[in-house]
């Protein structure tokens, strides 16, 4: 079998609101734009978004790890997304993990590396 793209595909209520959130937090290259499935490039990872998404909450899976955890949660919050839980230190360290959902429910994950 000659596999010829990987991607991971997420839903979206609306797909504009959708794509301008992936590029406002993450800085994504948009590869393809359609009502019915586009497609975003971030760090050489295709995430295909496809409309008719009915909203609600739905884990991803997705994690984007990230130099600062608190920054990158001001930023999904900035651009539409909201927070599960506020990142927590642990043991004396800065956050590592914080849950998040984009504009369109869809849960993901921003990490740190842990030291």
């Amino acid at each position: 079998m000659n596999v010829e793209k990987v991607k991971y595909v997420i839903w979206a209520r609306d797909m504009n609101r959708a794509l301008d959130f992936y590029k406002n937090v993450f800085n994504c290259s948009i590869n393809k734009r359609s009502e019915v499935i586009s497609e975003v490039e971030i760090a050489g990872v295709t995430i295909g978004i496809h409309g008719g998404g009915e909203g609600g909450e739905t884990w991803t899976g997705i994690t984007f790890q990230i130099a600062d955890v608190i920054k990158g949660a001001s930023e999904v919050k900035a651009a539409g997304g909201k927070l599960k839980k506020d990142p927590q230190e642990e043991d004396g360290e800065p956050p590592h993990l914080a849950m998040c959902q984009d504009s369109e429910g869809n849960e993901f994950m921003l990490t740190r590396k842990r030291t």
